[in-house]
C-alpha cells in the first residue's frame, strides 16, 4: 500500500509539473511569433528608406516618408542649406499629412517611385521638400521663366479611386518602367517634353484636382432638382371601382 501510494503521489507531482510549464511554454511561442512578425516590418521599413535616400535628400527624410505612408500619418521633412561666405546654414522643416490613410509597404514603393519619376519628367532630380509634397499630394511648380507644372499627385490621384497603372499611364509613364528604374523613367519623359534641368521658383499648393474638381451644382445645364416639378401637382389615377360583395352562404337558394 506504501509503494501504490509513492507512485500516486509521484504521477500527481509530474502532472502538476507538466500544467505548469505549459503557460510559460505558450508564452514563448507568443512572444517568438511577435518579434518574428516586427522583425519583418522593421526589415521591409528599413530597406525601402534606404532605397529612397537619395530622393528624400536624407536618411531621416527617407525614414519620416515611408513611416508616414506606411501609417497615413503627418510627414515632417527637414532641410538644411549649406552656408557660404555671406549666409549662414539655415534649417527649415515642411510638414503635410498624406492624401491617402494607411499603406502596406508596396503600395508605398510604387507611391513613391510614381513621385520620384513625375519630377524627374518635371526636370527636377534633387527635390526640395515643398517640391516632395507637391509630387505626392498634388501642387503647381511656378518655373523661374514664368511657366507652371502641375502635379496632380500620385496620393491624390490614388485617394481619388484610381489604380497605381492608370496612375502611371496619366502621366505618360508604364508601371513597370517606373518600379525598374524611377528617375529613368522620369529623365526619358523630360527631355520628351522639354523640361530638362527646371528651375523652380515657387510651390503653390490647393491646385490639385482634388480641389479643382467641380460640384455637382457646378456643371452648366444641369437642371437643379429644386427645378423639378412638384409630384404634388400630378394628375392621380381614378379611383379602382370596388368589387361587390359576394352574396353570404345564407342568402343562397336552398341554404
Amino acid at each position: 500500500m506504501k509503494i501504490r501510494h509513492l507512485t500516486l503521489t509521484l504521477v500527481c507531482a509530474a502532472v502538476l509539473a507538466g500544467l505548469a510549464a505549459t503557460p510559460a511554454m505558450a508564452q514563448t511561442a507568443t512572444s517568438s511569433g511577435t518579434s518574428v512578425s516586427t522583425g519583418t516590418s522593421t526589415h521591409e521599413s528599413t530597406r525601402l528608406s534606404t532605397e529612397f535616400i537619395s530622393f528624400a535628400g536624407s536618411d531621416t527624410n527617407s525614414q519620416a516618408l515611408v513611416t508616414g505612408l506606411r501609417d497615413g500619418t503627418a510627414i515632417t521633412l527637414t532641410e538644411t542649406t549649406t552656408a557660404t561666405a555671406t549666409t549662414p546654414s539655415t534649417t527649415t522643416t515642411t510638414t503635410f499629412t498624406p492624401a491617402t490613410g494607411q499603406m502596406g509597404y508596396g503600395n508605398v514603393k510604387i507611391a513613391l517611385s510614381l513621385a520620384e519619376a513625375s519630377l524627374a519628367q518635371a526636370g527636377i532630380t534633387d527635390p526640395t521638400a515643398t517640391e516632395l509634397e507637391a509630387a505626392l499630394n498634388g501642387g503647381t511648380l511656378v518655373l523661374a521663366d514664368g511657366t507652371s507644372i502641375d502635379l496632380k499627385g500620385v496620393l491624390a490621384l490614388r485617394a481619388a479611386g484610381e489604380g497605381w497603372g492608370q496612375i502611371a499611364n496619366s502621366m505618360g509613364f508604364k508601371l513597370g518602367d517606373v518600379m525598374r528604374s524611377p528617375k529613368a523613367a522620369g529623365a526619358a519623359s523630360a527631355s520628351a517634353h522639354a523640361h530638362a534641368n527646371a528651375s523652380v521658383e515657387k510651390v503653390v499648393f490647393g491646385q490639385s484636382h482634388m480641389t479643382d474638381r467641380p460640384s455637382a451644382t457646378d456643371h452648366p445645364g444641369k437642371p437643379d432638382f429644386a427645378g423639378k416639378p412638384d409630384f404634388a401637382g400630378k394628375p392621380t389615377l381614378p379611383d379602382r371601382p370596388q368589387i361587390p360583395d359576394h352574396p353570404s352562404r345564407a342568402g343562397r337558394p336552398g341554404g
